[in-house]
């Protein structure tokens, strides 16, 4: 017999390392607690979560674990029929700036680094992807942001859509997620976040629960 309702949603999250200017990155706690975080609070029916994987604060010089991470997902994919599990990506980055959190509608395939990465690397003007053209080409996620905003605002949390994900190491993972995505047929979304001076760990550990739950619900 078929089985009942929608097929599992699988959600891999990223976060990074610290980086120039921010020594404690909120997105390494985040990641790092969320596994044993969901496991006590619970899981909605049909949300499983995956790897929870944190990313060097770098570019070009981290593009192999990077892939390896993103091909991590694919593991059994196609040993299943192909219809039997949804697959996302769920990008956690930090805004030092923000007040909110954002949710990112896009990347751009742009590198101009304000600084160097944590690997030295400060291009300007690069395009991250060659094969995709020039610097003002983007890729957009296929999942619902208006909407995924929206029903986190109803439960209370300090969100708001995004079209500028900058064009720092976050836009550089972000980009080249959409564009995996894209090949693999997986949804890939890019999340930023405050500093824990801002909106609190406890917050924001509940603010990543909630997005898993929504996804779940919408995807």
């Amino acid at each position: 017999m078929g089985s009942e309702g929608p097929a599992a949603v699988t959600i891999h999250v990223t976060g990074f390392k610290k980086f120039h200017g921010v020594s404690e990155n909120p997105t390494e706690t985040i990641v790092g607690n969320l596994k044993e975080y969901t496991r006590k609070k619970g899981l909605p029916k049909g949300v499983i979560l995956g790897s929870c994987s944190v990313l060097e604060t770098a570019g070009q010089g981290a593009l192999t674990p990077l892939n390896q991470t993103l091909q991590s997902a694919l593991v059994g994919k196609d040993s299943q029929s192909s219809c039997s599990e949804r697959i996302i990506w769920v990008h956690f980055g930090v805004n030092s700036g923000a007040s909110r959190f954002a949710i990112e509608h896009q990347a751009v395939n742009e590198a101009t680094f304000r600084c160097p990465d944590e690997m030295g690397w400060k291009p300007q003007r690069v395009p991250i992807l060659p094969s995709d053209g020039g610097i003002s080409r983007v890729r957009k996620t296929s999942l619902p942001v208006e909407e995924i905003t929206k029903v986190l605002a109803k439960k209370g949390y300090e969100v708001m859509t995004s079209d500028d994900a900058g064009r720092f190491v976050c836009n550089y993972v972000y980009y080249h997620s959409l564009h995996f995505a894209e090949q693999n047929g997986i949804k890939s979304l890019f999340v930023h976040v405050p500093l824990f001076l801002t909106i609190d760990e406890e917050t924001q550990m509940k603010f990543a629960a909630s997005l898993l739950e929504v996804l779940g619900s919408l995807c």
